[in-house]
């Protein structure tokens, strides 16, 4: 039995990240072996940054549709659910999007490189864990961009600068911050949403490859001392799920062929899990084929039961006898005041894990 059987997923709706890292290492840091910063500030709406930050102004990109006024009539840049999401198209006569501060201007590396120091301090002081990495979670391509942008045939022209630029992010991030000390998490939330066929504007012809192939582009060229994951979502806008599949095998599939492409090791796995009992939505986790990746299954949440929480971990254990804990999504759309509660909830789960391998 490992104890790093937890994992904690990007987003923390907290003010900082020495908030998030005090409050993580406190209350479950003995049980992670990565700790994010908690996306904070315009992170925490996801690529919902990148629609304010990155697309909207581009020469080669005209803003379609963004998210309307709030009630006083005053700008807002934050979706409250899909039908406000932010909608872009590459401009006509434009051969190829680019992206200019290669190494920084996607946001991430400056991000990362700000809260690793705070990280460092605080593991030296001992609020972390010495053996635990500080994680820097990042979307997949599809996630990036599949969502914004509604026309296919603007995908190849805005594709391949994208996957520049976040190559060139990683890369800077690895000059300032110790490879052996870092983990990378993929997000691929649209890339699952999309593969349960629930984005009517993507292709419906070899969409496993289309939603694969991003993470061939990037995670071969992550240094081999980085720790390297993804993070399977079902989408948490306007209310998590955001689609409700009647089991697992779509996930499973997708998960074996991201492994299969990733061109190096990759060390965890995370795969949403519903709130069901119905042994026929675990049994395809008996075909995951992920090497050494240790799974992490999303379970932990409706924890007022927590019967109901034990059957569900007691059925997936029938179909992947090994396996850690984690939550379904980021914890971006609750409140605040939540946080301690939402992170008793994984300290709680991951001691009735303990408890039943024990047994």
């Amino acid at each position: 039995m490992s104890e790093k059987d937890l994992l904690m997923l990007g987003s923390v709706p907290l003010e900082t990240p020495e908030e998030v890292f005090q409050i993580c290492g406190r209350t479950i840091g003995e049980y992670l072996p990565w700790m994010p910063d908690g996306e904070t500030d315009e992170r925490i709406w996801w690529v919902n940054m990148l629609a304010y930050r990155v697309y909207h102004g581009h020469p080669d990109i005209e803003t379609v549709k963004r998210p309307p006024p709030d009630h006083n009539g005053v700008e807002k840049w934050k979706p409250a659910h899909r039908g406000e999401l932010w909608e872009f198209r590459v401009k006509p006569g434009a051969k190829a999007v680019k992206f200019g501060e290669l190494g920084r201007r996607l946001g991430y590396t400056r991000s990362a490189i700000n809260s690793y120091f705070v990280f460092r301090t605080l593991r030296k002081q001992g609020v972390i864990p010495n053996d635990v990495r500080f994680q820097v979670s990042l979307p997949l391509t599809n996630s990036a961009i599949d969502v914004f942008f509604h026309n296919p045939e603007d995908y190849p022209l805005i594709k391949p600068g994208f996957e520049e630029a976040m190559r060139a992010e990683i890369l800077k991030m690895c000059e300032r911050i110790p490879p052996e000390d870092l983990a990378i998490s993929w997000d691929a939330c649209v890339e699952l949403m999309d593969l349960e066929a629930d984005f009517p504007w993507t292709p419906k012809t070899d969409m496993l490859e289309r939603n694969v192939t991003p993470a061939a582009n990037l995670t071969p060229h992550i240094p081999t001392e980085v720790a390297v994951g993804y993070h399977l979502c079902y989408g948490t806008l306007g209310g998590w799920p955001m689609v409700r599949p009647k089991n697992l095998a779509m996930a499973v599939k997708f998960a074996n062929e991201l492994i299969t492409q990733s061109g190096r090791r990759v060390d965890f796995l995370h795969l949403p899990t519903l709130d069901t009992i119905d042994e026929a939505y675990y049994a395809p986790l008996s075909d995951l084929k992920v090497g050494n990746a240790k799974v992490y299954l999303g379970s932990i949440h409706n924890m007022e039961d927590l019967n109901r929480f034990k059957k569900r971990v007691e059925i997936a254990k029938d179909y992947l006898p090994k396996f850690g804990l984690a939550a379904p999504c980021g914890l971006g759309r609750h409140q605040s005041g939540e946080v301690r509660g939402l992170l008793d909830d994984h300290r709680r789960a991951i001691e009735i894990l303990h408890d039943m391998v024990r047994k």
